[in-house]
């Protein structure tokens, strides 16, 4: 069984994210040779902050939101997601640390709960964040060929049961990062959903998601299943290649 640093799937239920107007975007960079910064702002009201950072699968991310109001929340969002967090500081003192699963922009959003939001309070914030370790590079498309068109090294239609959805089948597409089974799996499904995992030399160590993940063997790869109910079959070529 593993257990992972990095709550499922979850729709942000603490704040309405319905005004752009109140959205500021704050890209993060580090100073050169560093590996981590602190950011300071405020916010008040319905204002929320998006800061946003370029890293890689297999990278460690971390972050700390410090406040003297107790009301003021992050969620992490992984690329490409508006609203979907695959980790809420609500949940965990307003710290996070996991390794990542992909590539991509990801986004620390920073807010009041709504109660706060609705009284129209204040609070100045540091938010600390830091990357470590060495990205997992994709193999390079002369070694194993893309499919047209996408970042895939392969695409694939399996077996799946995603929480809190009817569909049970999956499309699959994976990036490699090496010939020993170390590779990114993304899943997508009807109505938007995406679920992406790592694996590292053929064990599944990392998704998008803070459920605990569980990932079982068997003579056509591997049965992924996450604490909220989601399960999902991944064939070995898929990772491995033919």
């Amino acid at each position: 069984m593993i257990r992972l640093l990095l709550p499922c799937l979850l729709l942000l239920a603490s704040h309405a994210w319905s005004a752009d107007a109140e959205r500021r975007v704050q890209a993060i960079s580090f100073a050169k040779g560093q590996s981590a910064s602190v950011v300071k702002g405020r916010i008040a009201g319905q204002q929320y902050v998006d800061h946003t950072l370029r890293a890689g699968a297999g990278q460690t991310l971390s972050v700390s939101l410090e406040s003297a109001n107790r009301s003021i929340y992050f969620n992490l969002l992984p690329p490409d997601s508006k609203d979907v967090a695959m980790a809420r500081g609500e949940m965990r003192d307003n710290r996070y640390a996991g390794l990542l699963p992909d590539d991509g922009k990801y986004t620390i959003r920073v807010f009041l709960v709504r109660a706060a939001a609705r009284r129209g309070t204040a609070a100045d914030y540091s938010l600390k964040v830091g990357v470590d370790g060495t990205a997992l590079k994709p193999i390079a498309a002369a070694r194993d060929a893309l499919v047209k068109g996408t970042r895939y090294h392969a695409t694939a239609t399996t077996a799946c049961a995603p929480a809190y959805s009817q569909a049970r089948e999956c499309a699959a597409g994976v990036v490699r990062r090496g010939v020993d089974g170390t590779a990114t799996v993304e899943l997508r499904w009807d109505g938007g959903g995406v679920r992406r995992i790592l694996f590292v030399r053929g064990e599944a160590k990392a998704a998008d998601t803070d459920a605990t993940m569980k990932s079982m063997r068997n003579e056509r790869g591997w049965v992924v299943e996450f604490e909220n109910g989601g399960r999902f079959e991944i064939a070995e070529p898929l990772v491995f290649g033919a």
